[in-house]
Parts: structure tokens; C-alpha cells; sequence
């Protein structure tokens, strides 16, 4: 596999979390721009090995999954005119849409790799909830795969509800499986990890760990589009 050196990309990330401004982002927009086509050129062979075993991400392009770096700060107080990190996210619709796919995160000390489907809107949530209940035990098979649990552990739980949601019963021995809102599930990475001749081999073999949740979810919005 071709090597991408990522340590150039946290030293760049490094730097503009200190000067993050545009003076000096425009200063240092060569050395930007080098980067980020080399992550289009990365993402690009990942989408090659992650249509091998997941069709469904099509015909997709790098620049449609690679996020700008630029925020957007009209109803934020932070105005930091630039994100700390360097992200993409590769489904079938890119980074935009709601479907489930695989992402992508480079930071310093907070780069992760993470795949799933994130804050879908009420009609697809409901759609995966009821894809859970009426395929309950296929749903558990997958979240205790040895594959899931060795990367993963289980779901991100950060935004998942205390109650259960509207039309399932807290009697319900699975009911803990329909209080996600979003069905995410998150590997993190050191900065070393990064540096590592292995890292490509690594998120692929993530992303191949990720994919039977992502058709799963997959079917359920299937499902629901009739």
C-alpha cells in the first residue's frame, strides 16, 4: 500500500491551532493545499478497498467526502475562522445526506476512526428502531461480533436517551438497543499510530469491522424509501 506521511498533516494542525487566522493561514496555504491533496489522494484509495466489500459507497469521489476546513462561525462564539482538524466521511452521498458510512478524523491527540450513521432525522431513526426490533437478534449478533468488540467495544453512547422512545415498551429486554439517536461507533488512535507504515491496513481493516452495522442501517432507510 502507498504510504501517507501524517505527520507533516498533525504538525500542520499543530501550528494553526495556535494561529488560527487568517494572516497566517494565508501565509501558509501552499503548504495547505499539498496537503489536502494528498488526503483527496488517500481517500481515494480507501474508497477503492471499501467498495470491495461495500458496494454500496458507488461511485463517490474524494472531494465529495473530504470536509473544508474553513467553519462556519455565524451562530458560534468561538470565531476561529478554522477547524482544528482534518476530516472525511465516505458513504454513498459523501459527507452530506444521512447515510451511514465511515469517517475519518485527524487531530492532534484526538485522531479517530468511526463509522455508523450520526443524528439521522426522525423518519430514519424511526426506521432503523423499527429495523432493530422486528431483527433484534441480528442486531446483537452484530454489535457482539469479535470483529465490532475488538475495535469498538459497543455503540457511542454520548446522546442516548434515558427513556424509551415513543411506542416501544420499557418492559422490552432490548429496549437499551432503541435509545440511540445516532448508531455510531468509534476507534481512537494515538499520534503514533499515525506515523505508523500500517495505518492504511489499519482503518480498512476498521471500516471492514464497521460494515455490517453500516448495511444494516443501510436496509433499514432501504426500507423505509420503500
Amino acid at each position: 500500500m502507498q504510504y501517507m506521511n501524517l505527520r507533516k498533516i498533525i504538525d500542520f494542525l499543530k501550528a494553526l491551532r495556535i494561529n488560527n487566522d487568517r494572516e497566517w493561514f494565508q501565509k501558509n496555504k501552499t503548504q495547505y493545499d499539498l496537503i489536502k491533496d494528498e488526503m483527496l489522494a488517500f481517500i481515494g484509495r480507501l474508497i477503492q478497498q471499501i467498495s470491495v466489500f461495500d458496494p454500496e459507497i458507488g461511485l463517490v469521489t474524494p472531494k465529495e467526502c473530504i470536509f473544508r476546513i474553513y467553519r462556519d462561525v455565524r451562530f458560534s462564539k468561538d470565531k476561529s475562522p478554522y477547524k482544528k482538524h482534518i476530516g472525511a466521511f465516505i458513504s454513498k452521498s459523501g459527507r452530506k445526506g444521512n447515510n451511514p458510512g465511515y469517517y475519518l478524523h485527524f487531530e492532534p491527540n484526538n485522531s479517530f476512526i468511526a463509522g455508523g450513521l450520526y443524528m439521522p432525522p426522525p423518519e430514519i431513526l424511526k426506521a432503523v428502531r423499527d429495523e432493530i426490533y422486528y431483527n433484534t437478534e441480528e442486531f446483537v449478533y452484530i454489535l457482539s461480533h469479535p470483529d465490532f468488540l475488538k475495535y469498538f467495544g459497543k455503540l457511542d453512547d454520548y446522546d442516548k436517551l434515558i427513556r424509551p422512545p415513543k411506542g416501544f415498551s420499557a418492559d422490552w429486554q432490548h429496549v437499551d438497543l432503541v435509545k440511540y439517536r445516532s448508531f455510531v461507533a468509534t476507534h481512537y488512535l494515538s499520534d503514533e499510530n499515525l506515523y505508523s507504515q500500517d495505518l492504511e491496513s489499519v482503518i480498512l481493516s476498521v471500516f471492514n469491522a464497521i460494515y455490517p452495522l453500516n448495511k444494516f442501517l443501510n436496509r433499514a432507510k432501504e426500507n423505509m424509501e420503500g
